[in-house]
């Protein structure tokens, strides 16, 4: 089965994002999310495969996918034994199309982002991506790093995979994310935290989490999010093992 990057909820990604135009209104966004320690574009550019145009949801998709795989190859061994191996990228696919890839037997869903453990994949649906990139350019590198986060749950022993599977991915986008900035391989543009826990609080479920299925509501995903940005990949194991 495929691990979806927003819940199997009713709305349409249309909806969605009308409720995330409310929540930037009423102020509910980024103030959760901490603040990196750089906030100018001058770090220096990732090294990126055909990046395209700077601005381009493309370019963006490519550098995301560049720099979560740099963070995790730089510090496995940091924090687990082994050796470290990306997930396959198998990259945008058209769920409204009938021909999209499968994972486990069923076609990828439509206007989603997906891990399969089956195949050991990342992919996403261009229609969310672009949807989402015409908010921001931050809502890809989110999507991307939480899909990788659940590629390094299927990596770990049970005992460091939290019951919460989607927020400890969550938690482990915010870690990298913000561990690369400390890398100097990506650097925040001002508002990016806020388009970051704006994604985050209108792709949720409307209640907490209860089981492993669930991603949490708004106030649980930002607060997953900003626990693995400013504690790093350490904060995002269960309590037990920290």
């Amino acid at each position: 089965m495929a691990v979806p990057w927003y819940p199997r909820i009713a709305a349409s990604l249309l909806t969605l994002l009308t409720v995330l135009t409310l929540l930037t209104v009423a102020g509910c966004g980024g103030g959760g999310l901490p603040q990196p320690s750089e906030t100018s574009r001058s770090a220096t550019t990732p090294s990126v495969p055909d990046p395209g145009t700077g601005d381009s949801v493309e370019g963006d998709i490519n550098a995301a996918v560049s720099i979560t795989n740099t963070y995790w190859s730089t510090h496995w061994n940091e924090f687990f034994t082994g050796t470290y191996r990306p997930p396959r990228v198998l990259g945008a696919y058209d769920g409204a199309t009938g021909t999209a890839p499968t994972c486990g037997g069923a076609a990828l869903p439509d206007n989603n982002a997906v891990y399969c453990p089956g195949g050991d994949y990342v992919a996403w649906d261009m229609d969310l991506m672009r949807a989402g990139h015409q908010r921001g350019d931050a809502w890809v590198y989110l999507v991307i790093a939480h899909e990788w986060g659940h590629a390094i749950q299927n990596r770990l022993d049970a005992g460091l995979v939290d019951l919460a599977r989607e927020l400890q991915a969550d938690c482990l986008a915010g870690a990298v994310l913000f561990g690369a900035a400390r890398d100097k391989t990506l650097t925040f543009e001002d508002g990016d935290t806020d388009e970051l826990a704006d994604a985050l609080s209108a792709l949720a479920d409307e209640t907490p989490w209860t089981n492993t299925s669930d991603h949490g509501n708004a106030s649980q995903r930002v607060s997953a999010f900003s626990r693995g940005a400013e504690s790093g990949v350490k904060g995002c194991l269960p309590n037990a093992v920290r």
